[in-house]
């Protein structure tokens, strides 16, 4: 088991319960898009402390970043990164993850489940590949959306926004169920890449199965 301690170059907020870390990188320290790393604060009462994220940055930055949603009710790690400030000090552990870009399909995503998604979008996207995958994303409310104007400028018509408690001209509504993917999948083979809420990554699996894709097509990950 590896450690290093990181100083904290940045913290800035991404949407009203999200917030943007980025920390400088240790020397070999290697990952690959959408893997995570355990994180501990580097303060007393605290360095024993550790919590999984996933890096939104992609290998060939030389700082490491992590998009976080926090939850400000909770008493935990994650609550005390809003107190962060620069120069602070992280501890950063080994990396794993089971996310990995296979092939082109689509991502679909609840809430914070982007953040496994965004280096290998990035990745995707510096080396010219985003093709023709598409990325269905789902949220309560417009004001939710992780990197929205990021995204669009990736995907462009490829980017699906469906929100499940708010009406909005130019959004999808509701929830994604099978009647939803089969309207915006491609007949070809494809891979599906899950991740967010265990109850909602076991019901698309369901809807998936239900359109006849194989179990090896699709790629999923909880959060």
């Amino acid at each position: 088991m590896h450690q290093f301690v990181v100083e904290v170059k940045s913290v800035d907020k991404v949407t009203h319960n999200v917030i943007k870390i980025v920390t400088e990188k240790p020397l070999y320290y290697n990952f690959w898009p959408g893997q995570a790393t355990d994180i501990s604060i580097n303060k007393p009462g605290w360095s024993a402390k550790r919590k999984s994220f996933t890096f939104t940055s992609v290998p060939a930055n030389d700082y490491l970043e992590f998009t976080i949603k926090v939850y400000p009710e909770r008493k935990g790690v994650t609550n005390e990164l809003l107190n962060l400030m620069k120069a602070d000090q992280l501890i950063v552990h080994d990396v794993y993850g089971v996310i990995n870009y296979a092939g082109e399909g689509i991502f679909i995503a609840g809430g914070a489940g982007i953040t496994p998604f965004m280096a290998i979008i990035r990745q995707l996207h510096t080396i010219n590949a985003i093709g023709s995958n598409k990325l269905i994303f789902a949220n309560k409310t417009k004001e939710d959306i992780i990197y929205e104007d990021e995204l669009k400028a990736y995907f462009g018509k490829n980017f699906l926004n469906i929100l499940s408690d708010e009406k909005l001209d130019g959004y999808d509504y509701g929830h994604i169920d099978a009647a939803y993917i089969k309207a915006n999948k491609d007949e070809i083979n494809q891979f599906f890449y899950l991740c967010g809420p265990p109850p909602m990554v076991l019901a698309i699996e369901k809807h998936l199965y239900e359109l006849q894709v194989e179990p090896n097509s699709i790629i999923k990950e909880e959060y």
